[in-house]
C-alpha cells in the first residue's frame, strides 16, 4: 500500500468515526460545563478556567471577567475551575482560602453558602437533561416522527406473543398504563422489558382484552453488525407506504414530548443498571470511548438527525452518571453538601480527601472496565 493510499484511508477513518465522535462529545461536554458556568456566575463565583478537554491547551482566549476559555488536546471530558479550587475536580485549596482578602473571598466558590455551591454543582447534569429535551423537541417539531398503527399482522410460532394469546389484526391500545399510539411505541417498551411480565391491552374486533406477556430476551444483530440483547414479543407489522404517517408537533407539545422522552431514557438507563446488579443483564454492553466513536460513526451514516438523537441519549446518560453519589463526580459533591447542611458545618478535610481518593479509584476502575469491554468488542484481546 503506497503512502497516498494510507493517507486517504486514515482521512476516511477520521471523517467517518472521529469527527462524529468529537462533535457529539464536544456538544455534550460544553453544555454540561456551561450549566456549571452560568449558575456560578449567577451566584457571584469567579470562574478561572472553562475547558473542553484535558491536557495542554490547543486554543483559547480570556473574556472580560478573567475566565480562560480553552480547548485542550484530550477531548474526553472537560471542566470548569472556580476561584479557590485546588484542581479540576473542585477540591478546595484550604490554605489559599485562609490567606485571602475579604474581596477575594467573595468570588471564592468554597466560601459561598451551601445551597449556592449545590446549585452550581447540580447545574451541570441538569444542563445535560435540558440539552436532551431541546434536541428531542427539535426533532419532534421540525422533523416529526413516523407513526404506524399498532396492529398485529403476524404472530410467530412458539413466541411470547403466541403464548400470551395474540392474534392477527389485534390492535395494541396500551402496555400497562402507557397508551400506545404507534407500533414503534410498542417496540421500544417491549425491547427494554425482557423477562418482565407486561399487561397489554388490545382491541380485538371491537372487544377490549388484557393479555399478559413476558418478552423473551434474545440477541440480535443490528444493521451495522453489532450484537445487542433486547426483549422480543414475536409479532410483526408489514405496513404499506400509505399507512406510514409523519406527524410534526407544535413547539409546546414538542417540549412536552422531549421531556417525556428524556424521562424515558433516564428510567431505562436506571433499569439497565439495576438489571446488571441483580444479574438479569450482562455488563458487556457498557462501552467506553472506542465504542462511542464506533456508534457515532455508524449513526452518522444514517443522517445528521440520527446523530443528534445519539447526542441526546448520551447527554442523558452523562448527566445521570454525574449525579451518582461518588466523590469526584457532581453527585459526590452534592452528597458532601447534604452532609454539611445536616451537620451545620463541612465534613473534615481528612474525610473529604479520603472520599475523593475513593471516588477517583472508582472512576478509574469504571474507565478501565469500559475500555476493556471496547477492546473485547473489537476482538483486540
Amino acid at each position: 500500500m503506497d503512502l497516498i493510499s494510507v493517507i486517504v484511508e486514515n482521512l476516511q477513518v477520521f471523517a467517518s468515526y472521529i469527527l462524529p465522535f468529537l462533535f457529539v462529545l464536544t456538544v455534550i461536554v460544553f453544555f454540561h460545563e456551561l450549566g456549571h458556568f452560568v449558575v456560578a456566575r449567577w451566584c457571584g463565583v469567579k470562574v478561572e478556567v472553562f475547558s473542553v478537554g484535558f491536557g495542554p491547551e490547543i486554543w483559547g482566549f480570556d473574556d472580560s471577567k478573567g475566565t480562560r476559555w480553552k480547548f485542550a488536546w484530550i477531548p474526553l471530558g472537560g471542566y470548569v475551575k472556580f476561584a479557590g479550587d485546588n484542581n479540576a475536580a473542585s477540591v478546595p485549596d484550604r490554605e489559599q482560602i485562609e490567606q485571602m482578602s475579604k474581596e477575594d473571598r467573595e468570588g471564592n466558590f468554597h466560601t459561598k453558602k451551601v445551597w449556592q455551591r449545590a446549585a452550581v454543582v447540580a447545574a451541570g447534569p441538569i444542563a445535560n437533561f435540558i440539552l436532551a429535551i431541546v434536541i428531542f423537541a427539535f426533532i419532534f417539531a421540525v422533523v416529526g416522527r413516523q407513526v404506524i398503527a399498532p396492529r398485529v399482522d403476524s404472530v410467530q410460532t412458539n413466541s411470547a406473543a403466541a403464548a400470551a394469546g395474540f392474534k392477527t389484526d389485534d390492535v395494541i391500545l396500551a402496555i400497562g398504563s402507557k397508551k400506545i399510539e404507534s407500533f414503534s411505541d410498542m417496540q421500544r417498551i417491549i425491547s427494554s422489558s425482557a423477562d418482565k411480565e407486561l399487561e397489554i391491552t388490545v382491541d380485538r374486533q371491537g372487544e377490549t382484552l388484557v393479555l399478559v406477556a413476558t418478552p423473551q430476551r434474545k440477541e440480535i444483530t443490528d444493521r451495522f453488525g453489532n450484537k445487542i440483547r433486547i426483549g422480543l414479543l414475536g409479532i410483526s407489522r408489514n405496513a404499506a407506504k400509505e399507512e406510514v404517517k409523519t406527524i410534526k408537533a407544535d413547539p409546546l407539545t414538542a417540549v412536552v414530548m422531549g421531556t417525556e422522552e428524556t424521562y424515558f431514557m433516564i428510567v431505562r438507563t436506571l433499569e439497565y443498571l439495576k438489571d446488571i446488579v441483580v444479574g438479569r443483564e450482562k455488563a458487556d454492553q457498557l462501552g467506553g470511548p472506542l465504542r462511542i466513536a464506533q456508534i457515532s460513526g455508524q449513526v452518522a451514516t444514517i443522517s445528521f438527525i440520527a446523530l443528534l438523537n445519539l447526542a441526546a441519549l448520551l447527554s442523558v446518560n452523562i448527566g445521570l452518571i454525574n449525579l451518582f453519589p461518588v466523590p469526584m463526580l457532581d453527585g459526590g459533591h452534592l452528597m458532601y453538601y447534604a452532609a454539611e447542611a445536616l451537620r451545620g458545618k463541612p465534613l473534615s478535610e481528612r474525610v473529604q480527601d479520603f472520599g475523593f481518593k475513593i471516588g477517583l479509584a472508582l472512576v478509574l476502575m469504571l474507565m478501565v472496565f469500559a475500555t476493556w469491554n471496547d477492546l473485547v468488542h473489537f476482538s483486540i484481546f
